[in-house]
């Protein structure tokens, strides 16, 4: 009976390892599996370099701030080719490295020295892989890299002008894939649009057809730059109810998921309308509240989004204002917030419901960073634009473990990805995969 009651307990725990609705084997999509940069992975390597504990490394025809997303044996990339100045969507075996399948996906264009149209990230499910843009095309293939379909979104919806080019990437979340436009109104602020002025928006589609299921305006008072955003949606559920929040145009937003209803809307971190006050952080979420890092390095935020309408000033917790994000997402990890001054390269770790201090940490650098933080394995894994990979210790004491030069710069964007008991680490021009081992 003993051996029995063990072998229906092993039983239970597969079960409910394999029905959770979020693997930390996988990570499908921008800020993994519970879409704040963490991940409950194990067993991860401390230190590695360009030689030790490499598994496989993988040429990449171009430079990308895209982050690589793996599921089981594939990973999905999105990449520019260098050479040829063509958009690619890239599937590669995780277990080697070799390329499965590759798919032209349209034009790239440059937006400034480092920026393309490869910004955004891949999503998967398992079953599809959809490739979105910075041209708003959007790509679904499955997993042997058939076209399931396709979407251009500027046809449909206009242009999305923003100073260094569009970016945010899609959410798939609870049977929706959205898309979030946080631009410019001007539609041709860059001079790459038609005339006229169009509100951002934020949009659901199908994610098995590519229709349009709503579209809901985003109307904001901004001005300039100000109107502009390269954050991604984020969900986020308190009190029974589901949202999807955006931020930028100066607001962060909650919206109804099954209507794009704006559910509530909260103005703070610019109030006085800054023209060059874009926002890129994403936002994240912890201990029901949610973290916004203001622009340009002001104040970083931690708002309760409680009841409808318009928020006000005592929605707001506490706040921060000293070295945080002006350009990398907040991770939240283990119960901490690791908030990375991205120029100044100083972490942070902050208590989430109090904004205590923790502490600071000066990381150094020739560079500045533009990946964001990731949490693994009681470990937080930086890289910045040079390609030097920073591994600290997660909790209440500031340790850094290792220290490595993995790639060359200055286009280094990519955030590090943690999945299958393996660290992917994409540089300029080659994507390393590090473990101990085989993958899970």
């Amino acid at each position: 009976m003993k051996t029995l009651g063990a072998a229906i307990a092993a039983l239970a725990l597969t079960f409910l390892v394999f029905a959770s609705p979020a693997s930390a084997e996988n990570w499908p999509q921008w800020r993994g599996p519970f879409f704040n940069g963490s991940t409950t992975e194990r067993d991860l390597p401390t230190t590695f370099s360009r030689t030790e504990n490499v598994l496989w490394t993988a040429p990449l025809p171009g430079p990308s701030g895209s982050t690589p997303i793996v599921w089981g044996d594939r990973v999905f990339v999105s990449s520019p080719d260098s050479k040829t100045q063509k958009l690619l969507a890239i599937c590669l075996d995780a277990r080697t490295g070799k390329a499965l399948w590759q798919k032209e996906t349209g034009e790239d264009r440059r937006c400034n020295q480092q920026n393309n149209m490869a910004s955004p990230s891949p999503i998967t499910d398992g079953k599809t892989a959809w490739f979105y843009y910075g041209t708003a095309q959007l790509f679904a293939f499955d997993l042997e890299g058939k076209a399931l379909w396709s979407r251009d979104l500027v046809k449909d919806h206009g242009a999305n002008p923003l100073m260094f080019g569009y970016s945010s990437s899609p959410l798939l979340y609870d049977g929706r894939l959205y898309v979030q436009a946080i631009r410019n109104k001007k539609q041709n602020r860059y001079g790459q649009g038609p005339e006229g002025n169009a509100e951002s928006y934020l949009l659901a589609l199908d994610p098995a057809t590519g229709k349009d299921l709503w579209k809901q305006d985003r109307p904001t008072d901004g001005r300039d730059e100000g109107q502009e955003a390269y954050s991604s949606p984020i969900p986020y559920t308190a009190a029974g109810r589901s949202e999807i929040l955006v931020c930028g145009g100066d607001y962060l937003t909650g919206h109804d998921p099954a209507t794009g209803k704006e559910l509530w809307r909260w103005t703070g971190y610019n109030t006085k309308h800054i023209t060059h006050w874009r926002i890129i952080p994403s936002p994240v979420v912890a201990d029901g509240l949610v973290f916004v890092a203001g622009p340009k390095h002001s104040t970083l935020f931690a708002v309760r989004p409680e009841g409808t309408g318009g928020l006000a000033e005592k929605n707001v917790a506490w706040t921060f204002e000293r070295q945080y994000p002006d350009a990398a997402s907040i991770l939240a990890y283990q119960d901490r917030l690791y908030a990375l001054d991205d120029d100044g390269k100083v972490m942070t770790c902050l208590m989430p419901k109090t904004g205590e201090k923790k502490w600071q940490l000066p990381l150094g650098g020739d560079h500045v960073f533009r990946a964001s933080p990731v949490g693994a394995d009681g470990k937080v894994y930086c890289m910045n634009e040079g390609g030097e990979v920073f591994v600290l210790a997660a909790g209440d004491e500031p340790k850094l473990l290792h220290r490595v030069v993995m790639g060359s710069g200055p286009v280094c964007r990519s955030t590090i990805v943690a999945a299958g008991g393996r660290l992917y680490v994409r540089t300029t021009d080659t994507l390393y995969c590090i473990g101990k081992g085989e993958a899970k």
